[in-house]
């Protein structure tokens, strides 16, 4: 069973009325839908999607309810076994990063937009499916007459002005590069033209002879090779709100007067929309009053010329076919109630999932599980089969795994019960309350690989390495001409002013020096031999250091530790448990953890991941199959705060599950600690976390099994020694963000194993980096609006002197605000505190020195300032 086939058989009937009734002629017709809970919305307007062919726009409630949507959409109309060629969902958002913020535009958004323009103005007859949101929508767009007017038409065999060409790309703000990597770039190199449209996923290369067109090709501007060959091509303007002053309509009146209008409730939406526009209005008239602003002239500009209103909206849906979904209303021309409702709540309970399953079986419901995780997946047979054995035994049933559940490895927003239809649809991220993944797609994403972008950046004057000729310094892109044809190549020049010429085909062999900050490396002669020797010596170096690591391998092979059993059930539990979905790197680390751990031979592996990358939850993992096999754990941290912070992450995630946990550090009493380290050594505490302090001679484990090491690197000589002696027989697992040379030399020699965990996590957004003049007009926005969306703010100064002052500022630009001050001058129980309060949200902005860098893992602090 697949993901289609539960689309193809969903709400058939219905979706007989439904298209009927919005292909019968006369008049526009209004629909009214209700009974549809979370992904069988989506489900009902693929099926309608696939039998009527008419533009669509779907409208839902708010940006990440379109995400959602958007996202279950395409993964039922762009699935690769659906034959839709001419059906293609887009996602229509907002320009700005915040509403109407001119100088807050979102590239990536504006090109998406720009996309969707150009198609519906060059084929308004394709069947777009189009799904926006409130803000997106009440953005004006061009006329299709302007997009047609202002486009630029090339034609393979026709003859172009180069003049005139080059003066369009100038007025449409085209920026001429020497490659181009984004929209909005084109190189120009003698008879060759690239360009990359603002509307396009993928660059155009076209080649004259003369001024006639000779070829045209769609390619990829990393590796520079061809994709396709086209005939015509359309060169689109840039569109942006800020920059054409142009007349601009609804995206209402843009689209075909044939579309349907899917709305969740437009009452909702229409205010949503007026609100904005009040509030774009009053911002406008404000900065009309302060001739100083740096955009006045743009701020003043009218506000209709930009935005539709809520009543523009409300006048324009009559003019459409559309249905509303779970809105009440009084007339329309079909009025529907599908009757499903929410997927249960179950608390992460695998006892009540399985027991409602057999409750469906016995009803004849069939029962439906989906995950994007195959791992997952096979997680859940494993805890279903032991738990539908145990139910045999005890009601003396024989009852198979088969018809109770029927897995999918395929993932939609948002599960349902449908009993009329005997179908229950269950997701694995609303069961476990993980997160789910949304992905936006973005195909304006610049990759991170090498490719033409770095030789674009190198500057003349920069040392590079070339595999075959050694260090040389790169002079820039020069034309020359190679068999009757103008080239572009590198050039670089080597000792007394040797000059060599490199193709652009091949860059893979040229890459940047990396060397010692401030010292210059020395350049070889071109022709001798000293390059050559220098990698000569250095494969004798790596030999050398290969020999090395099989001794010290075959050194710790030869010590002997305690062997793990396998994953028992608990485990599986635990880990299908985890709120968030395993990135590719996780599940490899976790798979090289475990297989140390079942090794005869003790674990040394350190763990090297980004901050927020998902280190903790393999710790969490590996600590619980240490107690699953009676043995203690002990995790080092190298703060009190810290370890107050791993204490409350351990116990949240292991409260359900038969483990101990316990933390000593400066916030207990004496007799807190003589009381806990009593039960350590009896054996009563499975997981003990502290800093240097659980290292101490009274500190005595009845079994310890496992030590976890955070930031091994702020730890002292004395510590580090203590830990060395703790190594030769129990298994270690260091975990840190920024490992210093001597701990990553160790793991890159082979004296302790590397795992590198650098997938981001599912949703990561990207970190985005400002810098200012010192403002206090951009400092309250700033915060405020991260305050406005529940959020906190770290204010890094560290000048402790007037520390006091800048807080008083910040209080006086945030009245609202709640402000701490903590610094390395102040009681250290006063100082804990402060942190210890701003991290249960007691809080809102710390104004701190850098002190906060100790490894502060405080989820809802999004914005940091950094003061001088």
């Amino acid at each position: 069973m697949t993901i289609q086939d539960i689309q193809s058989q969903f709400c058939s009937k219905e979706i007989e009325q439904i298209v009927s009734t919005l292909q019968s002629n006369g008049e526009h017709k209004s629909l009214n839908l209700s009974g549809l809970i979370g992904s069988s919305y989506a489900l009902l307007a693929a099926n309608v999607a696939k039998e009527t062919h008419r533009n669509q726009l779907f409208v839902l409630s708010n940006k990440e309810r379109a995400a959602f949507f958007f996202n279950d959409l395409e993964k039922l109309l762009n699935d690769r076994h659906v034959e839709l060629p001419n059906k293609r969902v887009h996602y229509l958002p907002s320009s700005y990063k915040r509403a109407h913020t001119a100088a807050e535009l979102d590239n990536s958004n504006v090109k998406l937009r720009a996309e969707i323009v150009n198609k519906i103005s060059k084929h308004p007859d394709n069947d777009y499916i189009i799904v926006t949101y409130p803000e997106a929508l009440a953005e004006k767009v061009v006329t299709q007459q302007f997009v047609t007017k202002n486009s630029f038409t090339i034609r393979k065999g026709c003859e172009i002005s180069t003049d005139t060409f080059l003066q369009y790309l100038y007025e449409f703000e085209y920026l001429q590069e020497d490659f181009v990597f984004e929209p909005g770039q084109f190189a120009w190199r003698g008879s060759i033209f690239d360009i990359f449209s603002f509307s396009e996923e993928h660059p155009y290369r076209i080649e004259l002879d003369g001024d006639r067109v000779e070829s045209i090709r769609v390619f990829n501007p990393e590796t520079q090779l061809s994709i396709r060959e086209e005939e015509e091509i359309h060169i689109m303007p840039q569109i942006a709100s800020h920059n054409i002053d142009e007349q601009r309509i609804s995206f209402l009146d843009f689209i075909p007067g044939d579309s349907i209008i899917w709305m969740t409730d437009p009452h909702d939406i229409s205010s949503q929309i007026q609100h904005l526009y009040k509030t774009v209005q009053e911002e406008f008239e404000n900065a009309a009053q302060n001739p100083s602003c740096p955009d006045h002239e743009e701020r003043i500009h009218d506000v209709g010329q930009l935005l539709i209103s809520g009543r523009d909206f409300t006048n324009a849906i009559p003019k459409f076919s559309h249905c509303t979904i779970n809105a009440s209303e009084e007339q329309s021309d079909l009025q529907l109630d599908f009757g499903i409702k929410p997927q249960n709540n179950f608390g992460r309970s695998f006892d009540y999932l399985f027991l409602e399953w057999v409750d469906n079986m016995e009803k004849g419901i069939q029962s439906i599980f989906l995950s994007e995780s195959q791992s997952q997946l096979d997680r859940l047979f494993k805890i279903m089969l032991d738990m539908l054995e145990k139910f045999n035994k005890q009601n003396e049933t024989n009852y198979k795994i088969e018809p109770l559940y029927y897995p999918i490895r395929a993932l939609l927003h948002e599960g349902f019960r449908d009993e009329a239809r005997k179908i229950a649809i269950y997701t694995d991220h609303q069961f476990l309350e993980k997160y789910e993944r949304i992905v936006i797609r973005d195909r304006y994403k610049k990759s991170e690989a090498f490719t033409l972008k770095e030789i674009y950046d190198l500057q003349p004057g920069d040392y590079v390495v070339h595999i075959n000729f050694g260090i040389g310094i790169y002079q820039g892109l020069e034309k020359t001409e190679i068999n009757g044809k103008e080239q572009e190549v590198i050039k670089l020049t080597y000792k007394d002013g040797d000059i060599l010429y490199v193709s652009i085909h091949s860059l893979h062999k040229i890459s940047k020096y990396v060397g010692k900050d401030g010292t210059a490396p020395t350049l070889h002669r071109l022709g001798s031999g000293t390059w050559e020797r220098v990698k000569e010596r250095t494969k004798k170096r790596v030999k050398e250091i290969a020999i090395d690591l099989i001794k010290l391998y075959s050194e710790r092979k030869a010590r002997k530790g305690f062997a793990y059993s396998a994953d028992t059930y608990i485990q599986t539990e635990l880990e299908a448990s985890f709120i968030y979905e395993d990135t590719p790197d996780q599940i490899k680390t976790l798979n090289d953890v475990k297989n140390d751990m079942e090794s005869v031979h003790p674990m040394d592996r350190l763990i090297c991941g980004d901050v927020g990358f998902g280190k903790t939850e393999i710790a969490i993992r590996a600590a619980f199959k240490a107690v699953c096999d009676s043995k203690q754990v002990a995790v080092l941290v190298p703060t009190t705060v810290l370890a107050l912070q791993h204490y409350t992450t351990l116990r949240d995630r292991l409260a359900n599950m038969p483990c101990t946990v316990e933390y000593v550090n400066r916030f207990k009493t004496n007799k807190e600690i003589k009381e806990i380290l009593k039960r350590v050594k009896e054996g009563k505490v499975d997981i003990l976390i502290g800093t240097h302090r659980i290292l101490s001679k009274d500190v005595a484990f009845k079994d310890l099994g496992l030590l976890i090491i955070d930031e091994e690197q702020k730890f002292g000589v004395a510590a580090k020694e203590k830990l060395r002696e703790i190594r030769v027989t129990v298994d270690t697992l260091t975990m840190s963000a920024t490992p210093i040379p001597r701990t990553l030399q160790f793991s890159l020699m082979g004296a302790r194993d590397i795992s590198v965990i650098a997938t981001p996590p599912p949703n990561r957004q990207p970190i985005q980096t400002e810098v200012h003049v010192f403002d206090e007009d951009i400092l309250r926005e700033a915060i405020q609006f991260e305050l406005d969306r529940g959020g906190q703010v770290f204010f890094v100064h560290n000048k402790i002197q007037d520390i006091q002052e800048l807080s008083g500022l910040i209080q006086r630009l945030v009245p609202n605000a709640r402000i701490a001050t903590g610094h390395g001058q102040m009681d250290g129980e006063d100082l804990e505190r402060i942190m210890t309060d701003f991290i249960n949200g007691h809080y809102d902005v710390l104004v701190s020195t850098t002190i906060v860098e100790s490894g502060l893992d405080i989820v809802n602090a999004n914005t940091m300032i950094i003061n001088d």
